[in-house]
């Protein structure tokens, strides 16, 4: 069932290759068809999840013998979590991609590459298969942002993909020193955990290891300074690109971060996660005060994401169960809240064909119930009580209090900032006299109702029963903390 959940999105890019180019409702109804297929493989999946329970529907075979390496995919209750995150932007995105009017079999193609490539890689147990996830990932996205985006569409799409090969580069050279240096001709991450504690390993070479594979999650994640690539790739890529881009390829970095760096080299990561705490507090800062001097919108929602990746890299460098158990609902939250944004920048482009801020004002009269989720999807990403954001952001600052009370002080003042500058947006676009150029647009249509109202349910559903997902983190989160402080 897993293999079937992960390969469905790529079976369904196969069979568009025999779809002529010009049924274009046929290739968005084929897409549509194998997305949901593979959602709904994912909740056979759920509902046959045990929370108590470690790694579940195992596939463990040969894939490369002579190189030792296996394909092993497997869940737990983090992998569950963002599979579910992954199909569910997915299918918004596909709805949303209603804007996609040239060369739409290739982009639907590519997305459901992409799409496979992200599933395969949150439930990858093996190391060179996680690695080639990560990479096959890029190809999509790439052409996605250089051949549909906007603006200096093929700078960005260029600037995204060296940032990102370099990380998978200096990652993937941390993955074989790890690898020869066990001696143990395994790429499985759980056993390459047990070697590495029981080989007791010395601490210099782990820390060099250790910076090799964070170096690339970071950059991933969008962490300052390495962030340079992410504002002119999420403005620049279409709506459904990014999407994807912000709410789900960027939980890659962080997942990264536990699966691999956190859980393979605990001695090394107690050793850097002050320097990674300061990152994430620098990144939140700085991600707040950029957001707060942007007059385009989009860009806004760009800076806004360095920000509260911040929240998510200092929860998981201080390692308590409360602050990583944070990250990962953050992480979840993000993808929602900013898939919101993201949609909502796409209506009021295609109603006003600019994205500067100064040139609305008085929008909640001219949209009527489009202006109402700006302002619900604004309230979401301040972090407003009863939504999502602020149950990631309340047990990450508790968790880490204990650990990092310096950082934890900055993350507060970020708070405040990512507030003002949210605050200051919604004033921007919203509110005030209505402006002639804008009286009489047009409000929601039914396909935009369809991505935007599911969004908006389940921010409120995880902010009132944040227990929905924290049950099925608690075991793996419980296990990576103690596996990090018996180092």
């Amino acid at each position: 069932m897993l293999s079937v959940a992960v390969f469905l999105p790529l079976l369904g890019a196969l069979v568009l290759l025999f779809v002529p180019e010009a049924q274009t409702r046929a290739i968005r109804a084929i897409a549509m068809v194998f997305l949901s297929l593979s959602a709904l493989a994912i909740l056979i999946i759920a509902f046959g999840f045990h929370a108590g329970r470690g790694l579940q529907f195992v596939v463990d075979v040969p894939w490369m013998p002579a190189l030792h390496v296996n394909y092993y995919l497997a869940v737990d209750g983090l992998s569950l979590v963002m599979l579910g995150l992954t199909a569910l932007l997915g299918l918004i995105a596909a709805i949303a991609s209603g804007g996609i009017t040239e060369r739409v079999k290739l982009f639907f193609i590519l997305f459901l590459l992409l799409q496979t490539a992200m599933l395969g890689l949150f439930c990858a147990e093996d190391l060179i298969l996680f690695v080639f996830f990560f990479d096959v990932m890029l190809i999509p996205m790439y052409f996605m942002v250089g051949i549909w985006g906007s603006g200096r569409r093929e700078y960005s799409a260029v600037k995204f993909l060296i940032y990102t090969i370099i990380g998978s580069v200096v990652m993937l050279i941390g993955i074989l020193a790890l690898y020869f240096q066990t001696g143990q001709h395994t790429f499985s991450i759980p056993a390459l955990a047990q070697l590495v504690t029981s080989h007791n390993l010395a601490v210099s070479w782990q820390d060099w290891v250790f910076l090799a594979i964070v170096a690339g999650f970071l950059i991933k994640l969008g962490i300052v300074p390495l962030h340079t690539w992410l504002p002119d790739a999420y403005v620049d890529a279409p709506i459904p690109a990014s999407i994807l881009l912000a709410g789900v390829m960027a939980k890659v970095g962080a997942y990264g971060l536990l699966r691999v760096s956190q859980y393979l080299l605990p001695v090394a990561a107690h050793n850097f996660a002050t320097l990674l705490a300061v990152l994430g507090v620098i990144s939140i800062v700085y991600g707040a005060l950029a957001a707060t001097a942007q007059h385009d919108f989009k860009k806004l929602i760009a800076y806004s994401s360095v920000s509260h990746m911040g929240f998510v890299l200092l929860g998981i460098a201080a390692g308590t169960q409360l602050a990583v158990t944070g990250a990962i609902f953050e992480m979840v939250s993000h993808g929602i809240v900013i898939g919101m944004l993201f949609l909502m920048a796409g209506v009021l482009y295609d109603r006003t064909h600019t994205r500067e801020m100064a040139r609305f004002g008085g929008m909640y009269a001219s949209l009527g119930s489009a202006g109402g989720i700006l302002g619900f999807a604004g309230m979401a990403n301040l972090g407003l009580p009863t939504l999502s954001g602020f149950i990631g952001e309340f047990f990450v600052l508790a968790g880490a209090f204990t650990v990092f009370r310096t950082e934890v002080f900055w993350a507060i003042l970020g708070i405040v900032l990512i507030a003002g500058f949210n605050l200051w947006m919604m004033q921007k676009i919203l509110m005030g006299p209505e402006r002639e150029e804008w009286k009489g647009l047009p409000h929601l249509n039914g396909r935009e109702l369809l991505t935007l109202v599911p969004l908006m349910a389940v921010c409120i559903l995880l902010g009132v029963f944040p227990n929905s997902i924290i049950h099925v983190l608690h075991l793996p989160v419980q296990q990576l903390v103690a596996h990090l402080g018996g180092q």
